[in-house]
């Protein structure tokens, strides 16, 4: 799956996928999960409109709780009744960014959107995914071999703030790749394969005025190896706030494992 792609500018959407966006909308060019970035729809005269959202169908601020264990819940009542703030409930972990095309009729965050038809395309002139051939994860870059901008089949929902104003967030599509000769290079090994759908250029307008579930499944598809071009893109040396989190945790977990560990010499004398 695919959850960090390079989106692309005010002029190329404008120039390249005929959409108009507001001088106030702004988004980021390289985009990760609850990132603000462009998605095309149709208004309601059947032109192209660009809008912005967050990048992930349900944004981490709109994650359900996880249920409190016993004792959560114990340290949650001890603290209200001593007027203390009590700790911060966990939400639980979803990633939303990709939606399963196979699945997403029957799916309880995406359906009711898929059957209503709220379709959209995410523009992009990136994806990367990752690629473990030689053992170790090496990110790698997926583009058109025409180098052109391509639009991915994606969905879109709104959302009420606590203050009341109203919000966007998207998804794209994917599909199974196993059988694909360039996209099942990608993933761990042993893993399904999935790859990032691409619609045709003469195919927008049809997605974006769909009405019919199984009319909008048909157009969501694979390109063909030929037509991708693909090559390994390191990153450079910038951690993102979701990677500094994953970081902060990862190190978290090492300290517990370390302090429950018993202490043994050193031969450095720490």
């Amino acid at each position: 799956m695919c959850v960090n792609y390079v989106t692309v500018s005010r002029q190329l959407a404008f120039e390249w996928f005929r959409t108009p966006m507001e001088m106030n909308e702004d988004w980021r060019e390289e985009m990760y999960r609850d990132y603000q970035g462009l998605f095309i729809v149709h208004d309601e005269h059947r032109q192209r409109k660009g809008m912005v959202g967050s990048y992930g169908f349900v944004p981490q601020r709109h994650r359900p709780f996880k249920k409190l264990t016993k004792e959560e819940d114990a340290k949650v009542q001890q603290a209200l009744a001593t007027g203390k703030a009590p700790p911060k409930p966990k939400r639980i972990a979803m990633d939303t960014m990709n939606a399963r095309a196979e699945e997403v009729g029957s799916k309880v965050n995406y359906k009711r959107f898929w059957f209503a038809q709220q379709l959209c395309i995410v523009p992009a002139l990136t994806v990367f995914e990752p690629n473990w051939e030689t053992g170790v994860h090496e990110r790698w870059a997926l583009e058109l071999a025409s180098k052109e901008p391509f639009g991915l089949p994606g969905m879109w929902r709104t959302w009420e703030e606590e203050d009341g104003t109203i919000t966007n967030s998207f998804t794209h599509f994917t599909l199974n790749a196993d059988d694909h000769p360039l996209l099942n290079r990608f993933h761990r090994p042993n893993e399904e394969k999935r790859g990032v759908a691409i619609l045709r250029p003469e195919h927008y307008d049809d997605w974006l005025s769909s009405k019919n579930p199984e009319f909008a499944r048909a157009l969501i598809e694979l390109y063909r190896p030929e037509e991708l071009h693909a090559y390994a893109a390191p990153k450079a040396k910038t951690t993102t706030i979701f990677e500094a989190a994953e970081i902060e945790q990862e190190a978290a977990q090492a300290q517990r494992i370390t302090e429950a560990e018993p202490q043994q010499g050193s031969l450095f004398g720490f």
